[in-house]
């Protein structure tokens, strides 16, 4: 006991000092060993039932919620001709190593390697980078869905966990500029509008705008990721916090701060790209002219698509990312104040993505590069959101796709109920049953009210008699005799109108 004492008192000291989080780590494990050992040893081991750090479980309730999202975001996927693949959750160590930045630190090693150095993956962008590489395939337009793992401080209330969902879509192959991109950037437009989460705005920049900028500012070359991360938080912090970052901790010079301070405050749309073709300065830099005329020829496609009203160009959007190349872009919902929710839910942004051209060839062996540009919908956020109002509105939401009941008015009809209820499962109707012998038609008709179920189709004697089955509409309390022949008909046709 007075080894884990002193054990803890170990883990409390390097929690206050901030110590390395994998030393942090080593210590908390050897910490649960030996409070586990003294468990055993006394015979009266706890086991503490709650999900890991990061992570939470989804009820039928939460299920039913984001399965509604999901469906609108393939439905958009499959509407612009996406394909789709899926690939291991877990990659070698090597392919992930070097892709990320600064974030390569809140990547998961697995302990238990078998004879390789594995990790889960960080996002889908990379496996999918190395997915082309590995079958040479040089012009795909895919989607993926699945889980991904980051090692990072969760934030429960805004849908930031260490086990989360991406929802990636992809153009991969050579192809005339900005066509794709306006494409992307038209994906996230029609998948924000269909979910109804209120306003918002798509900003887009370049990442050679950036780099150019940071030239002409005076950012040595070496510098130019560290300080495009910071860059990244203006959307978070203010840019006085942002500017003595980069000057008392990443070394740069207050001058080169004060020039980035100038451009990375303005944001607009067309008539923005034109007043810094003609910067003096941006203009001279080959990287800035370049990524300026192409946010040009997107703005005229997004103009024709309709939808620069919600498309802001804005020099502060970095995205911390090391593989992006061209466009980067990200949608964030607008403050708004609901009659339902005292505040707005502050979730940050809700899709981004960007142009990475040099990602596949980093894994081709060859070097052969596969020019692609992505997006990713941030449905955590999004379902956070969703979940939040849907709390707020007290709207009854429905778990199952049930459309009837097969129910009994008297005793000894168990085994009608079964015979109609696998008529109706061969048809391909969605029924349930209750598993009573004997159940009271009031029981019946409750358990309908409670889970949504719009349809009842009763069996009693007489209408066996009569060859029909009474089917009675939760809704209105209606009831009508249908012939057992057209029932199957007559539950399609009621249910396609709920």
């Amino acid at each position: 006991e007075a080894a884990v004492r002193a054990q803890a008192d170990t883990v409390r000291r390097l929690k206050q000092d901030k110590a390395d989080p994998d030393e942090i780590a080593k210590e908390v494990a050897k910490l649960l060993e030996m409070k586990a050992q003294l468990g055993e040893d006394e015979g009266k081991h706890k086991f503490v039932l709650k999900t890991p750090k990061g992570t939470r479980d989804y009820g039928p309730k939460q299920m039913a919620i984001r399965e509604r999202a999901f469906n609108a975001i393939i439905s958009c996927f499959k509407r612009h001709g996406a394909e789709v693949i899926d690939t291991p959750v877990f990659e070698l160590k090597e392919t992930l190593t070097g892709k990320y930045g600064e974030d390569s630190k809140l990547i998961y090693d697995l302990k238990d390697q078998g004879g390789e150095l594995l990790s889960l993956r960080y996002d889908l962008t990379v496996p999918f980078a190395r997915y082309l590489a590995m079958n040479k395939i040089t012009n795909i337009k895919r989607y993926h869905i699945a889980k991904v793992y980051r090692r990072d401080n969760p934030a429960m209330t805004r849908g930031r966990y260490r086990e989360f969902y991406q929802c990636d879509f992809d153009i991969a192959g050579q192809f005339d500029p900005m066509i794709p991109d306006a494409e992307c950037l038209k994906i996230v437009h029609e998948i924000l509008s269909d979910l109804q989460l209120g306003d918002f705005v798509i900003k887009v920049n370049d990442r050679r705008i950036l780099d150019g900028m940071f030239a002409v500012c005076g950012v040595p070359d070496s510098k130019f990721r560290t300080i495009c991360s910071s860059v990244d938080k203006l959307d978070k912090v203010p840019w006085k916090e942002v500017r003595s970052e980069m000057v008392g901790e990443k070394g740069l010079s207050p001058e080169a701060a004060d020039r980035i301070g100038e451009y990375v405050q303005l944001h607009g749309g067309l008539d923005l790209i034109e007043r810094l073709l003609q910067d003096p300065k941006l203009s001279q830099n080959k990287l800035a002219k370049e990524g300026l005329g192409d946010m040009k020829l997107l703005f005229e496609y997004l103009t024709l698509f309709g939808i620069t009203g919600k498309i802001s160009f804005d020099l502060s959007l970095a995205r911390g990312l090391d593989y992006y190349t061209g466009v980067i872009f990200e949608a964030v919902l607008l403050h708004q104040e609901n009659e339902h929710v005292e505040e707005a839910v502050s979730v940050g942004s809700v899709a981004g993505g960007g142009r990475y051209d040099g990602l596949v060839g980093m894994f081709d062996p060859k070097g052969r590069k596969v020019p692609c540009v992505g997006v990713s919908i941030g449905i955590e956020r999004i379902f956070s959101i969703l979940e939040q109002r849907l709390e707020a509105s007290e709207e009854k939401i429905r778990t199952t796709e049930t459309q009837v009941l097969v129910a009994s008015a008297q005793k000894k009809l168990l085994e009608e109920r079964l015979k109609l209820i696998s008529e109706l499962w061969d048809a391909g109707i969605k029924a349930e049953m209750l598993y009573k012998k004997n159940p009271k038609l009031l029981n019946q008709l409750q358990y309908c009210e409670d889970t949504g179920i719009p349809l009842v189709a009763i069996v009693g004697e007489q209408e066996l008699k009569d060859g029909v089955v009474k089917l009675r509409i939760v809704a209105t309390r209606e009831e009508v005799n249908v012939r057992r022949e057209s029932l199957v008909e007559e539950i399609r046709i009621r249910t396609s109108q709920c």
